[in-house]
């Protein structure tokens, strides 16, 4: 893949800047209140931990380098702690307004269960909602179908209920 040039570099960083103040009028806190207690609700049903991460855009170090959005995606599920629940079912759900990025991290208790296919399939969802303005929608969707998958495949027993690991509130960074 070729550098980007002089030109390319700049209109990605201005791209990123504008895209900051975007980001809290499409996530208001409300919305961010009522995604976090769908993340709550989902956590009662099985042993996973979901967190929701999203920013307007990338850092200037990361756009300086030219790094993508999956780097900063797994960047962030590392610094959120996602990798270090329990059973190894952590699933991050990261948005980069600014490229109209999204990224689903799951961690390798889940991943070797789920298809690569299913988690594309998510990401292609959550970008049609996107597009159509409709973050919160968008958002509560995609996190009933990770649900779904941590249901089916880390339930949570009537014996030892599923413990928070993490915090259940969405991150804007």
């Amino acid at each position: 893949m070729a550098h980007p040039g002089p030109l390319q570099r700049l209109t990605r960083l201005l791209r990123h800047r504008w895209a900051d103040g975007r980001l809290r009028r499409v996530l208001t806190p409300e919305v961010l209140q009522r995604l976090g207690q769908r993340v709550a609700a989902s956590e009662r049903r099985h042993t996973g931990q979901i967190r929701i991460c999203a920013e307007g855009g990338l850092p200037l170090s990361y756009l300086w380098r030219g790094a993508s959005a999956r780097e900063r995606a797994i960047t962030q599920f590392g610094k959120l702690r996602v990798w270090d629940t329990e059973h190894n079912n952590g699933v991050l759900i990261y948005l980069l307004l600014a490229e109209h990025a999204i990224e689903i991290v799951a961690d390798r208790g889940l991943a070797q269960r789920v298809p690569e296919a299913t988690w594309h399939t998510l990401v292609q969802r959550l970008g049609q909602a996107l597009r159509a303005g409709q973050y919160e929608d968008g958002l509560t969707e995609v996190l009933a179908d990770v649900s779904a998958l941590l249901v089916a495949h880390f339930p949570a027993s009537d014996n030892a209920p599923s413990s928070n690991e993490l915090p259940d509130a969405p991150v804007l960074l």
